[in-house]
């Protein structure tokens, strides 16, 4: 029973962000679009409108559809997966090169610690702790690795538990590595939008032995409005390639440990497929 719950639910949160993602790739969609594209009853893309209303990702003006240029939108996960997509996959090989077989890791919400998720498969008894429901999913059917989930209170937004609950889960255990994700980056201190968040990666940082901040070259000199911790907090900071020298050196001058991740390119004169 328990299983077919959680079924229902991913599929229903997967139709959702389809419906997200159309509306933000168009702009503004009729309703009647909406129906047609994704085959549902009215009853049903009502339902669904009215969450993501909720959620603040999307507003509903007479018969049509749009998206919202606000913190909601861009924070939301779907958001953010289609963000910088080879830099974030580059930086989570180099970050799961630093994890070894037997180790305990954690990872938090972000989609960069989500792109570890099938590169840490490869490893052998690992034990990975996380309060993301997406690592959850990508990891729950591997039977290599130790899954440890972190409960709480669901944040839709961002496809993970938060909250006390999940906070005082975690407090009890010893973690090797913790691999946690900013919103922005200025100066020497790392940034947040939202408090929940900060603080369940707070209480990942505190139980491990080494924490390591991925961040793409995007981040740096941006801000949001809650701090997360200084840099020096971490054991090392990894970003792309894309950061520019001079911050990059400002930071090595600051004492931080930075990795830099290279990302594949087409050579020059070649296009993708």
């Amino acid at each position: 029973m328990m299983n077919a719950l959680l079924t229902e639910g991913q599929a229903l949160s997967g139709r959702r962000r389809g419906i997200l993602d159309y509306v933000t790739e168009h702009g503004v969609v009729p309703v009647a679009d909406l129906l047609k594209r994704f085959s549902l009853s009215r009853a049903s893309i009502n339902r669904d409108l009215l969450v993501l209303c909720a959620q603040g990702l999307v507003r509903r003006i007479g018969t049509d559809i749009t998206t919202l240029p606000n913190i909601g939108a861009s924070a939301s996960v779907m958001y953010r997966r289609a963000q910088a997509v080879a830099e974030k996959q580059a930086i989570a090989t180099l970050a799961a090169s630093m994890v070894s077989q037997g180790d305990t890791v954690a990872l938090d919400d972000s989609t960069t610690a989500g792109e570890m998720a099938d590169r840490l498969s490869e490893i052998a008894q690992l034990t990975v702790v996380t309060n993301s429901l997406g690592v959850v999913s990508r990891l729950g059917p591997c039977e290599t690795v130790g899954l440890i989930g972190l409960g709480g209170r669901y944040s839709p937004t961002f496809d993970a538990f938060v909250g006390r609950i999940c906070e005082q889960s975690v407090m009890s255990m010893r973690i090797n590595m913790a691999f946690v994700s900013a919103a922005a980056i200025s100066g020497v201190t790392a940034y947040h939008q939202v408090e929940d968040i900060i603080q369940a990666k707070r209480a990942l940082m505190g139980v491990a032995d080494c924490r390591v901040l991925l961040a793409d070259s995007r981040k740096f000199d941006t801000v949001a409005m809650n701090r997360l911790a200084l840099l020096s907090e971490f054991d090392v900071v990894i970003t792309d390639d894309g950061i520019d020298p001079a911050c990059a050196e400002l930071l090595r001058d600051a004492g931080i440990s930075l990795r830099i991740a290279n990302v594949p390119r087409p050579a020059p004169g070649l296009t993708a497929d």
